[in-house]
Parts: C-alpha cells; sequence; structure tokens
C-alpha cells in the first residue's frame, strides 16, 4: 500500500524546522548506506546523533503519535528515528530496495524495515527534479508532495529520487516495523478501518457497525506481533 498523509506538520512547525535544517551542517549521505545503496547514493544527510536531528525528528515523531490516518495504516510497532537529507545541484538516489535491518545507533534495538516514510520539507516549486519514484506490480508512481505531507509505502519497494536540477530538496525519511508484517494484511484491516469510520460518519453506532468492528479487532488480534 502505496499512502499519502497530508499535513502530518503544520505550516508553522514546517517553517520552524525547515530554518533549523536550512543552518545545519550536512554530511555526505553514504554514512548510512548500505553497499548496493552506496553504489547508487549521491546526496547530502544530517549526522543521525545531531542535535538538529534529534529535535526534529522528536517534532515528527510526536505529530505521528497523533495523526490517526498513519496510525491505522502503519500499526507501528517499532519507529527508527527519523533521518534528514538534503538534495541539490543535480544530486540523486538511483534505484535501490532498503536494508531489511536497521539497529538503531548506540543501542542494541534493531528494526525490521516493514514501511519507508518521507516527509518533505521543500515546497514542489522550490525545486525542480527531485521526484520519488516508487515501483510496484501497477508501475512506476511519482511523488512531489507539499512540504508537511509524508508519503507511507512497504519498504520492499524498488525506488528511487530523481536528480535536483534546481533549488533544493529537504526531507526527513526513515523506517518503522509494524505489529502486521504483511503489506496485503495491513491494507485488508486498514481498508477495513476506514469503512467502519465512514460509516460511523453517516449513521448511529448499530448492531453491524459494532459487528464489524469486533472482526477487525479479532483480526488485528490473529495477525498482530507485538
Amino acid at each position: 500500500m502505496l499512502l499519502k498523509i497530508p499535513g502530518v506538520l503544520t505550516k508553522e512547525q514546517v517553517a520552524q524546522c525547515k530554518a533549523k535544517l536550512e543552518d545545519a551542517e550536512w554530511l555526505d549521505g553514504n554514512v548510512t548506506a548500505g553497499y548496493q545503496s552506496s553504489q547508487a547514493k549521491n546526496n547530502l544527510q544530517l549526522p543521525e546523533q545531531s542535535a538538529t536531528a534529534i529535535e526534529i525528528g522528536d517534532v515528527i515523531l510526536r505529530a505521528l503519535a497523533q495523526n490517526n490516518l498513519f496510525m491505522s495504516a502503519a500499526l507501528p510497532l517499532k519507529i527508527f528515528p527519523p533521518l534528514f537529507n538534503c538534495y541539490q545541484g543535480g544530486q540523486n538516489f538511483g534505484i535501490h530496495v532498503d536494508n531489511a535491518i536497521r539497529q538503531v545507533p548506540g543501542t542494541p534495538v534493531k528494526v525490521r524495515t516493514d514501511l519507508s516514510m518521507t516527509v518533505f520539507f521543500s515546497e514542489p516549486e522550490e525545486y525542480q527534479g527531485g521526484e520519488l519514484v516508487i515501483e510496484d506490480t501497477y508501475g512506476a508512481h511519482s511523488v512531489k508532495l507539499a512540504a508537511g505531507d509524508m508519503v507511507l509505502y512497504p519498504s520492499t519497494s524498488l525506488h528511487r529520487v530523481m536528480p535536483v536540477t534546481a533549488g533544493r530538496r529537504l526531507a526527513s525519511f526513515f523506517w518503522l516495523q509494524s505489529m502486521v508484517s504483511s503489506d496485503e494484511k495491513r491494507t485488508i484491516l486498514f481498508d477495513m478501518d476506514m469503512a467502519i469510520q465512514q460509516l460511523r460518519t453517516q449513521v448511529q453506532d448499530s448492531p453491524e457497525i459494532v459487528k464489524l468492528t469486533g472482526v477487525y479487532h479479532n483480526l488485528l488480534r490473529q495477525w498482530a506481533v507485538t
């Protein structure tokens, strides 16, 4: 499931975070790349343990904890701390797939990467190129969202970032381990949850809605690993 989640961050949050990113010191992006990714990666990245990365990462995580659409789609168990990248002057990231396991730096915690996420901090008109292109069984999907929006997609997907030919593309990227590892099962649960919520806006709770809600939770109970 590939899902756009609008307005994860408010415009005020975007402006405050972007100002800090503009003033930050950026390093070669290959510091977090695996062997395969390093052959395709050409960008800049904030040091993972920098004060700026930690501060803005906390802003993102707090916002996601309050975002019902994200929680329903992702069913998060563990989230890797957000990382931050910058593309400019023709920089790009060639076709690749994300590493299956990520260890949180300085801890024994390992995160299986079920879902990948990108939060945009630059408006689409502020740079040329820079589309995130995600491939699935239905073809290639080009993603270039407004600042504060996020895209969520399976980490098994081949994807790339097209060259930024003008301007500067600032974004956060990170991964999560879901309570439900199967993308197919997560999609079933998400569709059911969205349908139940929509029904509740149209009619008062009924025995049928209560029964459907029970089916949702029984499926989640059967499929979730915590």
